[in-house]
């Protein structure tokens, strides 16, 4: 992949990032910026398949309890493992009434996987979502026993 095709799809990956944040709360617009055969995971383990069932997945939450909520979401990284393939690593968390910025408590680690949709004219859509509860205490003591205990070097 050439810089300036680089560039570019990173570009269209970040605007649809920024999509699908925007959309939360709309649940035929949330919906479109998944592939129809894309998996979802939520912070608690459930896993909604395809699109279909992730908005049906959403329509209730957006409905009701998440009824005027809106979705905090940073980009802390973009790699392409294939020219079609985007990897974003995100940070993440529902916000309600006059919130701007999440609680620690209520952030997570988000992993999307991204592709070149054919079947919508070559856009980005996401593939597959995982959303994990981010604990910085467990992060850190997970770090600290992989140095410690880890292979490391000999």
């Amino acid at each position: 992949m050439n810089i300036t095709q680089h560039t570019t799809d990173e570009n269209a990956v970040r605007a649809l990032f920024e999509r699908n944040r925007l959309a939360w709360a709309d649940t035929a617009a949330f919906g479109a910026t998944f592939t129809e055969d894309a998996d979802y995971v939520t912070f608690f383990g459930g896993r909604m398949r395809g699109r279909t069932a992730i908005e049906e997945g959403h329509r209730g939450l957006f409905e009701g309890v998440l009824k005027d909520s809106r979705l905090f979401a940073e980009i802390d990284s973009v790699t392409f493992p294939a020219p079609d393939v985007a990897l974003v690593h995100s940070r993440g968390a529902v916000l309600k009434g006059k919130q701007v910025k999440p609680s620690a408590r209520a952030l997570s680690v988000q992993t999307y996987v991204l592709v070149r949709d054919a079947g919508s004219g070559g856009e980005w859509r996401i593939r597959a979502f995982q959303n994990t509860r981010s604990r910085p205490r467990v992060e850190a003591f997970s770090n600290w026993l992989a140095d410690r205990f880890g292979p490391g070097p000999r």
